[in-house]
């Protein structure tokens, strides 16, 4: 919940960055849906535009939510579902996020499935059997598995708090997601995107995105200023 239309000249200034960049990585925003159809306008080719939330049904009484084909409709053609934030403050469940992932993939969007564990959670030694469960229930049944979903780890105790998981901790998380993914889909699984999202910065992301199976990042605070996030891209480019 950031981002007025003031902040409109970070995202110009992220335009013109990224022209001046090799265009070997992929960039998404995803802006507060107040601004999503102005960010969409003026993004030009570099920036891909993609929603924060959606809700399992695309329409009907349910004031002051958005769904999936409002999104699409404002320009996007990606959408964020089960972040922790919303887990939490929404008390949506994994099957909620499957069902808003599945409502995204009709819409024609590109659902980012988020999942991970609490402090608590780990200091139990609880996260990968939290994590196998979360994929197994956030995930709809018959999704399709050509660029129609990536997998983004974001450890709770990680998130807006500075801390950050180590590099084994990442490694261990990511290995378990993909052998995960791996089990259900086949050889697809390979190819499905794992994005890290726990305070990733310009001072740790070379050093994360070198880790095997992280294959991008789920930027929070570092996304709200241009340079910082273009620092954070051309991490993603140098590990290309």
């Amino acid at each position: 919940m950031n981002g007025l239309l003031g902040a409109m000249e970070e995202v110009m200034s992220m335009v013109r960055k990224l022209d001046t960049l090799p265009d070997d990585a992929d960039c998404l925003i995803c802006p507060p849906a107040t601004l999503l159809h102005t960010v969409s306008a003026v993004s030009g080719p570099r920036i891909i535009v993609g929603g924060q939330y959606c809700h399992v049904h695309n329409s009907g009484p349910h004031t002051g939510d958005i769904s999936a084909e409002m999104l699409a409709d404002a320009g996007a053609t990606f959408v964020i579902v089960g972040h922790s934030e919303r887990r939490a403050d929404h008390y949506e469940t994994d099957d909620i996020v499957a069902r808003q992932a599945e409502t995204a993939v009709g819409a024609g969007l590109v659902p980012i499935i988020c999942l991970g564990e609490s402090l608590d959670q780990r200091q139990q030694d609880l996260t990968l059997s939290v994590i196998s469960e979360q994929l197994e229930q956030s995930i709809p049944e018959n999704i399709d598995t050509s660029g129609g979903f990536l997998i983004a780890y974001e450890p709770i105790w990680a998130i807006g708090t500075g801390e950050v998981a180590t590099v084994e901790q990442i490694e261990q998380v990511h290995r378990h997601i993909r052998g995960r993914l791996i089990d259900r889909f086949g050889q697809d699984g390979e190819q499905i995107r794992i994005l890290y999202g726990g305070s990733m910065k310009p001072e740790n992301a070379a050093e994360i995105l070198a880790i095997d199976n992280v294959d991008g990042g789920l930027i929070g605070g570092a996304s709200l200023k241009a340079d910082a996030f273009i620092s954070i891209y051309r991490a993603a480019i140098d590990k290309d």
